[in-house]
C-alpha cells in the first residue's frame, strides 16, 4: 500500500475511532494504529479538516456553533499570529502568579510558552488548556468543570463560576473572536460570556491576546468593551 493509502486508512480508522466521541487522547489513537504521535500529528494536518490535534488530544470535525465558529476548523487559522502574540503576552508572567487562561485557539500557545521553570497557579476551563497545563511539573491546575461543550471544548456551571469568583488572580489572559471599537469585545459562544466577564472582575490585570485578523470583527456574545484591559496584545502591537 502507498504512503498515501495507509495515510487514508488510519484517518478511515481513526475516524471509526471516534465514533461519537467529542475527542480522544492523542497518545491512545498512536499506540492503537501503531504508530508514532507525529504520524498521527501528520495525519491529521493532511485530513482536509476532518481532524484537529489539540493540545495532547484528536478532536472529531464539529457542528459549526452560532456565528460560524468551529474549533477544529479555527485551530490552524492564522496560527503564526496567534503564536506571535502570545510570544509577547508570556512575558508579563511572573513567578508564584495566579493565572486565568482563557479558552479558544489562540491561548495554548500561550500556556505552550510558559518556561518551565516558573511556579503558577494556572485557573482554566478548557480541555486544551488544561492539557497542556497538567504536564507542567510547577503548575498548581485549578480546571473549572461543569457541562462539556463539544464546539468550544470548553466547560460552563454555576458551581465552576461561583469557584471563579472566589479566587484572586494576578493576571487573567483573554481571547476573544471579534475586536470592535463600538460593538465591543465579542466571541461566538454565549456560555463563555459569564467565565469571561468572572475573570476580569477577578484579576489585578486583565490581557486581551488575539491576531490581527479579530480587529473590525463582531461575533455575537458580548462580554466585554473595548478599553477593559489592561492591554491589548496581538501579533502587531
Amino acid at each position: 500500500m502507498s504512503r498515501t493509502g495507509m495515510r487514508s486508512d488510519r484517518l478511515d480508522r481513526l475516524a471509526a475511532m471516534l465514533g461519537g466521541q467529542s475527542h480522544l487522547k492523542l497518545g491512545d489513537v498512536a499506540a492503537d494504529l501503531g504508530v508514532s504521535e507525529m504520524t498521527i500529528r501528520r495525519d491529521v494536518l493532511e485530513s482536509g479538516g476532518r481532524f484537529a490535534c489539540l493540545g495532547g488530544h484528536v478532536i472529531g470535525a464539529q457542528t459549526e456553533a452560532a456565528g460560524g465558529y468551529a474549533l477544529d476548523r479555527e485551530t490552524d487559522q492564522h496560527a503564526a499570529a496567534k503564536a506571535a502574540a502570545c510570544a509577547r503576552a508570556v512575558e508579563l508572567i511572573e513567578q508564584d502568579d495566579t493565572i486565568f487562561i482563557d479558552c479558544g485557539t489562540t491561548l495554548p500557545h500561550l500556556a505552550a510558552l510558559i518556561p518551565a521553570e516558573l511556579r503558577l497557579t494556572a485557573v482554566c476551563y478548557s480541555l486544551n488548556i488544561a492539557d497542556i497545563l497538567s504536564r507542567r511539573d510547577n503548575t498548581r491546575l485549578i480546571l473549572l468543570g461543569g457541562v462539556f461543550h463539544q464546539g468550544a471544548a470548553s466547560f460552563s456551571g454555576e458551581a465552576a463560576l461561583q469557584e471563579l469568583l472566589s479566587l484572586n488572580i494576578n493576571k487573567a489572559f483573554l481571547s476573544a473572536g471579534g475586536v470592535h471599537e463600538e460593538r465591543g469585545v465579542t466571541c461566538s459562544h454565549f456560555h463563555e460570556v459569564p467565565v469571561k466577564q468572572a475573570a476580569i472582575a477577578r484579576a489585578v490585570n486583565t490581557h486581551l491576546v488575539v491576531d490581527a485578523s479579530k480587529f473590525g470583527t463582531v461575533r455575537p456574545a458580548r462580554f466585554a468593551d473595548a478599553d477593559a484591559f489592561t492591554s491589548i496584545i496581538s501579533d502587531r502591537t
